[in-house]
């Protein structure tokens, strides 16, 4: 009999208000004994939304992964769309890493031959474009799009960026011709369960399929692979800042 299960949920910016929201998420569709712990970076920035800041919030990933499997973490999620360090992530934990891009559009696929993404701001398509490549989705993709607000707008208060998300996914459902729609933000993950309802197709949150497939890995037993090139990093002394990651 499995162990119980405690998933590491790592918000790769630095803002707890987003963190909360993540971790909300992912407690809401836990299994009964998995424990969730959410976490954000301490140092990076306080939202993600281009390519030099998910640079920069790789290292703060990898900070939190090297702390989880310290810690004897079940598994770890990448609670960003980017997935920013997730290969990286991977390299330096034992047990599973998922990254929430990867296990919406993985899970779209299971329910529909066609899916739509929204996400905030339209800077940010290029990098879920590259990533439907690198994932190989694209062909499952009909189309992108953007709500044209920042990322912690979702976060403000106000609604408007739940409404223009809800404005969208209506859109999608009415011209896109698609089966699915992935929502491309951690910040919008509470927002899945109502919109497939009022929608009648599937909203995908990340943070979500993200749990359920860590339990399912741990269910069966399996960690990330240390065969090729997953294996953990060479032993290298590493200088600067760099060096809380040495042994």
């Amino acid at each position: 009999m499995n162990a119980p299960c405690v998933i590491q949920v790592i918000n790769p910016n630095t803002s707890p208000e987003m963190t909360d929201t993540i971790g909300a998420a992912a407690r809401a569709v836990a299994a009964p004994g998995t424990e969730i712990l959410a976490v954000c970076s301490a140092h990076g920035a306080p939202s993600i939304e281009g390519h030099f800041d998910e640079a920069i919030a790789t290292i703060g990933v990898l900070q939190q992964v090297k702390a989880g499997r310290e810690a004897g973490v079940q598994g770890h999620i990448i609670a960003c769309f980017g997935d920013p360090g997730l290969l990286a992530a991977r390299e330096l934990a034992s047990a599973p890493v998922v990254g929430i891009a990867e296990a919406a559009m993985h899970t779209a696929t299971l329910l529909a031959t066609r899916f739509s993404i929204v996400t905030t701001l339209p800077r940010t398509l290029i990098i879920a474009r590259h990533l439907l490549h690198q994932y190989g989705f694209e062909r499952h993709c009909a189309a992108l799009h953007a709500i044209d607000l920042p990322v912690l707008a979702l976060e403000d208060g106000s609604g408007l960026a739940q409404q223009r998300v809800r404005e969208q996914c209506l859109q999608v459902k009415q011209r896109d011709g698609s089966g699915a729609i992935v929502l491309g933000c951690g910040g919008m993950a509470t927002l899945a369960r109502e919109l497939t309802q009022e929608l009648g197709m599937p909203v995908i949150d990340g943070v979500s399929a993200a749990v359920k497939m860590i339990e399912s890995l741990h269910c069966l037993g399996l960690q990330t692979s240390k065969h090729g090139d997953l294996d953990y990093p060479l032993t290298k002394p590493l200088s600067g800042m760099f060096g809380r990651f040495n042994s």
